[in-house]
């Protein structure tokens, strides 16, 4: 928590303002009690009306004068609190943007989601109570004990006993509670995940039924939140009754032995009423501080799931490049005459498996050429093409683009040359204009109308009376699956790249659409290197090279025809998809 305490450096005024002005408060709050002292000692006892009027007077000032000063501190601390909150969010987003898929699939996106609304807002709260009462509570609690001295010694050994047994009781609650409120916010991740995962699939939840089955696993774990959640209730609760306890049996041992001392002359009754009053400023202070604690308690669990994320570094970083070499300069490197996409002995592992995803794969595509990629589920297909666009590093080898290794390119650089269509057909909200300009700012409509031409999604934008400027709903649930597909390669295309990367983007595509998208394709992007993925012999079988994987190995690379003779694990999936007539046809 404390490593996040340079987010207030641009609030250095603020965040010493805040405080200072509390102190003052405090200051006006310790000197009541001996105007009241002299209230009742001088104007009561004299029966001296028109002192007693002057000091009410007094009384009346110096609450203006608190409430200004509290006001005042207010202000400041939450505009501190504010900033604070606002520079740390979005320093966590783009930290979280800089890392790799690695990264997030270790920590999941449900955990991300809580640390960066719950754990940050309950950082920025208590930020925000610290700044007002950090100074202030200690402050009355010790300037009380102090004051009391100047009145009576005695008596004050009674404070002298009553503030270290509250501080015993707030310390250990303090310990006890701090690895409950790291327990509630994992608990917390566990519904967050439940929540979105089943507002994701709702549809096939319902589809099969599982709707009670998914309601009692919630519970299960909303229980569990709810029973942790309680456990530090109850134990952050024992603190006000607690203190209330020792301030109360301290401030009857003040009026017991205080009477006694009145009796005997040694203290008037003022002072033990002004004694009486500073044991009760205590109370509310620590009352104050109690809250505080509760709040900080729950802030330093936040911070430190906080810093959590920021230790994650990106395993996916940009190369080095020499002193005042821009990024210019690195893509002119690049050699257009060169295979456009290249990997040799290539081997990948995901961080939290043993068994290689992919492994020995070697090939070279010319640019301009088609590469079909097939085989079956689970044989790293996806995994292969992530490799191209640096969204993983490889394990073991070496990925070239253009003659050069992709390690060796500036990220954004690298991936300004590939148009990437994933499996899972993404939409934002917005307009279909804002959508399509993703890949390239501000592309014109012309060039958006060329890009949805090629991707055959002219017709989705003639049947909308707004065009371009259709909204998209949230994931873009106003569209059929094979508009949004349609759309997404259309995406693509805008930014007219040097490789185009489609993971299995037209399987909801019928197979007029698909042929007419190809064809589209070949037509209109001959200068581009394409790459797709598909469950489809009959979309790939013109492509001008066809890799079959199959349990993350190449084990046949060829055209069409060639995989029928060569390649048992081609013939197999073809055989499953067309009839031996029409394989022997374009064989």
């Amino acid at each position: 928590m404390f490593q996040l305490i340079s987010y207030l450096k641009d609030y250095k005024k603020e965040s010493i303002i805040g405080p200072l002005f509390k102190l003052l408060e405090a200051c006006f709050e310790l000197l009541v009690p001996l105007v009241m002292a002299s209230v009742i000692d001088v104007g009561i006892k004299n029966r001296d009306i028109p002192y007693i009027m002057k000091m009410g007077g007094v009384l009346v000032a110096f609450g203006v004068l608190g409430m200004a000063c509290s006001l005042t501190a207010q202000y400041f601390a939450a505009k501190a609190a504010a900033g604070f909150g606002t520079g740390l969010r979005y320093d966590m987003f783009s930290h979280i943007q800089s890392l790799s898929y690695a990264e997030i699939d270790k920590v999941g996106t449900s955990t991300l989601i809580t640390r960066m609304t719950s754990d940050i807002n309950q950082a920025q709260a208590g930020v925000n109570l610290v700044l007002r009462l950090f100074l202030r509570s200690p402050f009355i609690v010790v300037g009380a004990m102090l004051m009391s001295f100047t009145i009576n010694v005695k008596l004050s050994l009674i404070f002298v006993v009553a503030v270290p047994l509250l501080a015993v009781i707030i310390y250990g609650i303090m310990m006890v509670s701090i690895p409950l409120y790291k327990k509630v916010q994992r608990g917390l991740d566990e519904v967050l995940m439940s929540t979105s995962e089943n507002l994701a699939g709702i549809r096939v939840i319902r589809a099969f039924c599982t709707q009670k089955q998914e309601e009692k696993e919630f519970e299960e774990k909303s229980v569990f939140l709810l029973r942790i959640q309680m456990l530090v209730g109850r134990i952050s609760a024992l603190m006000n009754p607690l203190t209330y306890v020792v301030v109360n049996a301290a401030i009857i041992a003040i009026v017991w032995y205080g009477g006694l001392k009145v009796d005997g002359g040694e203290v008037t009754q003022g002072e033990v009423i002004a004694l009486v009053n500073y044991m009760t400023q205590i109370l509310l202070a620590l009352v104050a501080l109690a809250n505080l604690i509760v709040s900080f308690t729950k802030a330093m669990a936040s911070g430190n799931r906080i810093v959590e994320v920021f230790a994650l570094k990106p395993g996916i970083v940009d190369a080095d490049r020499e002193e005042g070499e821009t990024a210019g300069e690195l893509r002119e490197d690049v050699n257009p005459e060169s295979y456009a996409v290249e990997m040799h002995k290539v081997e990948f592992t995901y961080g939290n498996t043993k068994e290689p995803m992919l492994s020995g794969i070697t090939f070279q595509v010319k640019p301009g050429e088609t590469v079909g990629i097939i085989g079956g589920t689970g044989a790293g297909k996806s995994t292969l093409i992530q490799l191209i666009g640096r969204f993983y590093d490889v394990s073991k080898g070496e990925v070239k683009v253009f003659g050069k290794n992709v390690k060796d390119y500036k990220i954004s650089d690298l991936r300004q040359m590939i148009g990437l269509v994933p499996q899972k057909s993404v939409l934002f909200h917005g307009t279909i204009r804002k959508n399509l300009q993703f890949a390239k700012e501000g592309a014109s409509d012309e060039e958006i109308h060329e890009a949805l031409r090629i991707a055959q999604a002219e017709e989705i934008i003639a049947a909308k009376p707004e065009g371009l400027d259709t909204m998209v709903s949230e994931g873009g649930k106003n569209f059929s699956g094979g508009q949004r597909q349609r759309l997404t390669i259309a995406r693509a295309l805008v930014r007219k790249p040097k490789i185009l990367i489609l993971d299995d983007s037209s399987s909801a595509l019928d197979f007029a659409t698909d042929a007419k998208l190809r064809k589209a394709l070949r037509e209109h992007v001959k200068d581009t290197t394409v790459f797709i993925i598909s469950q489809r012999a009959s979309t790939l079988m013109h492509a001008d090279c066809i890799l079959v994987l199959d349990d993350g190995k190449i084990v046949g690379m060829g055209t069409h025809g060639e995989l029928l003779k060569n390649c048992s694990v081609y013939q197999e999936i073809c055989r499953s998809q067309m009839s031996n007539k029409e394989v022997e046809k374009h064989a």
